[in-house]
Formats: C-alpha cells, structure tokens, sequence
C-alpha cells in the first residue's frame, strides 16, 4: 500500500466543504491579513508559507500553505486565524472528523501488520494540518512551475483531502501518474515513519503536485506524527531470520532533526537510520 483513495469515511460532506470553503476565502484575503502568519521557524505553531524559487533546479515551487498544529482542537484553536469568521468553527469540526478517521485507519494498519489493534495508537501525539493553495499558473510560465517538488512526507500516514481540480501525482513503476479526485474522499499517503515500523512492509510514498493554466487549487493535508520521544523502528514481531531489522531503534525527535540538518526530501533521509549488517 502507497496510497489510497478512500470513501464512506465517516466525514460529513457538510464539513469537508465549509472546510474547502473556508481555505479558499482564506487565500483569498487581502496581502496584509495573510502574510500575519508568515514565519520561516517550522516549530512555529502555526506559519503561513508562500511560493518561492528553487535556484537549484531553476523553478518555481507556487503552493502556499498555512501549516499548524490541530490535536487537541481545543488547545490551538485561539491561535488559528480569525478571518474569514467561520476559519476556527469549521477547521476545528473538520480536524476533530479527520482524526477519527485516522484512528480507524492506524488500527486497521496495525492489525493488517499482525500486530496489537493499538500498537501504532501508543506512539500518536498530534496533528498537523497545510492548508495549501496552487494558484493558477500562467500558460508562459507552466514548464518550469511546480505546485510541490518530489516528496515523501515525513509521518506515519497523511489524510489529504482535495478540491475537485486534479494536480496530485504519484510515482508508479517509474512514471508519474495523476490522481484525479473522487468526490469525497480522502486520499491515504504512507509516511517515512511507517515504512520504518512495518520493517519496509508499507513503503512511503513519492508524489509530486503540479498546477494547470485555468483553475486555482486546494487541498488539506493532515499529518499523523509520533511524539517526540517515540522509539522508532520495526515492530519485533515484524522482525526474524527471514525478515531482518532494516532500520535500527530511533526516537522520532533525532528523525526529525536529521531531517532538516541533511534537507533530504524523501525517504532516503531514513537511512541514516539502517541498521547494520551483522
């Protein structure tokens, strides 16, 4: 498993448009009240990311995102935007609906591993939620804008939910490949971190966003993450003669902070952690 869309999930439809609804007024006020949340400190509680030039590769990367923590609601609500006025009522239904959601579904990941129904749920601490934004790109300027570089995302799972307007991509056998939206539903990315849990059963996935010429785009990314001082590294009952450790033991805090020390995009930023050969 990569990724899946999945349907019957349990989120009001009421709800995932009020939250579409509301990312998009978002983006759309005036400079002055977005750019109140920009930070270049990713420990922020909550920042505003705007697009910027990649010299390295000589594009440009065009998403913008507001980035914050959601879980509990409660504890974070006061300091997400009060405008547009519903952005803190219906963000705040929509994360508390998003994390059943990826309750269930780490469950269900944890049973189909053979391991405890909870296993997974012991190392959950928060929620991350981008709001992001992909405006539409003028036709001159298409070949060398990018919604979102290549990437793996650097979690156990992430539950995006898109807008109608197609621009996520997924590699598969080497070709990228869309995945166009289904009315709905909420697509499922396997993360850095599971890949390392499940000994390399579930692989994290490489995907990529790409903008069109006609219509802006939106989608919510919410990231499920371990707390800091979660031990990282296959489940030992994951681990035998046949199957050996790939990764050896972690705390999710020296993974992150490897992860912006070597800004290593994808999950090759894990092999810093293999495990050494005997």
């Amino acid at each position: 498993m990569l990724q899946h869309q999945v349907k019957n999930h349990g989120i009001p439809e009421m709800k995932i448009n009020n939250m579409l609804d509301t990312a998009r007024e978002f983006f759309h006020l005036p400079d002055e009240e977005r750019l109140k949340f920009r930070s270049t400190d990713p420990n922020s509680v909550i920042r505003l990311v705007t697009g910027f030039e990649d010299r390295t590769r000589n594009i440009f990367v065009s998403r913008q995102s507001l980035k914050f923590h959601s879980h509990p609601v409660e504890e974070y609500k006061s300091q997400w935007p009060s405008n547009p006025p519903p952005f803190r009522e219906n963000v705040g239904e929509y994360c508390a609906s998003v994390r059943e959601v990826e309750v269930a579904i780490l469950e269900a990941i944890s049973e189909s591993l053979g391991l405890e129904r909870d296993y997974i749920d012991k190392i959950l601490k928060g929620h991350y939620v981008s709001i992001n934004y992909y405006p539409a790109c003028r036709e001159s300027e298409l070949d060398v804008t990018y919604g979102v570089r290549t990437h793996t995302d650097p979690t156990i799972i992430t539950i995006l939910m898109q807008d109608d307007v197609p621009g996520l991509q997924v590699i598969n056998d080497d070709k990228w490949i869309n995945v166009n939206p289904l009315p709905n539903a909420v697509v499922v990315h396997v993360g850095d971190i599971l890949q390392a849990l499940s000994n390399y059963r579930y692989k994290s996935l490489l995907h990529q966003a790409i903008v069109n010429c006609e219509k802006e785009r939106v989608s919510i990314a919410s990231y499920c993450y371990p707390s800091d001082d979660a031990m990282i590294g296959p489940a030992k009952k994951l681990v035998d003669r046949d199957h050996p450790a790939i990764y050896k033991d972690f705390t999710y805090r020296e993974f992150h902070e490897s992860m912006w020390r070597v800004k290593c995009s994808t999950a090759k930023r894990l092999d810093l952690f293999k495990a050494r050969a005997d």
